[in-house]
């Protein structure tokens, strides 16, 4: 399988919603065995299609600390949710800044899996904040967005920084 680029915050193309994918394919299931690579190699616990510059709705995930239960997720939606956590997230779209977000902490959600089979999950805790997380990523939304205005725009200027000091 072939690692994929992907793009850094602030780059537009995270903004570009995803299309819903009409049927699962041999290039989809290609494309979550590229995804689910590039994420371990990052390493990661998540990523949306959106970030490798494929708008699809394709997710993968794994939380495990083996990184052998991968969780796909094929046109997510999210059916139910209730309470509410704060947890300190991170993203391979914005290398080396983890802030505090808040989102429910149980959800449902209904999607697709590699086959193309639907399927049902319940998840709490950090299962649940990674799955919205990406989820967030397919409506061309970047978790730095859920902060201040004040904190973005100094995580922008840092970013900025940290890209200098690379070339």
């Amino acid at each position: 399988m072939a690692l994929l680029r992907i793009l850094q915050y602030p780059d537009e193309r995270l903004h570009t919603v995803a299309a819903k994918v009409s049927e699962v394919t041999d290039e989809v299931r290609a494309l979550v065995h590229n995804m689910a690579d590039t994420m371990y190699a990052a390493p990661g616990i998540g990523l949306a299609a959106t970030q490798v510059d494929v708008h699809q709705c394709v997710i993968v995930i794994d939380t495990s600390n083996t990184h052998d239960q991968l969780l796909v997720l094929i046109n997510p939606e999210i059916t139910a949710s209730s309470g509410e956590s704060d947890y300190e997230e991170g993203c391979l779209s914005v290398p080396g800044i983890f802030e505090k977000v808040r989102r429910a902490e149980y959800i449902t959600v209904k999607a697709l899996n590699i086959n193309g089979d639907p399927f049902v999950l319940d998840a709490e805790g950090l299962l649940a904040v990674c799955i919205q997380h990406e989820m967030d990523h397919l409506i061309g939304k970047v978790f730095v967005e859920y902060l201040s205005r004040l904190k973005q725009t100094r995580l922008r200027a840092k970013l900025k920084k940290q890209q200098r000091t690379v070339m």
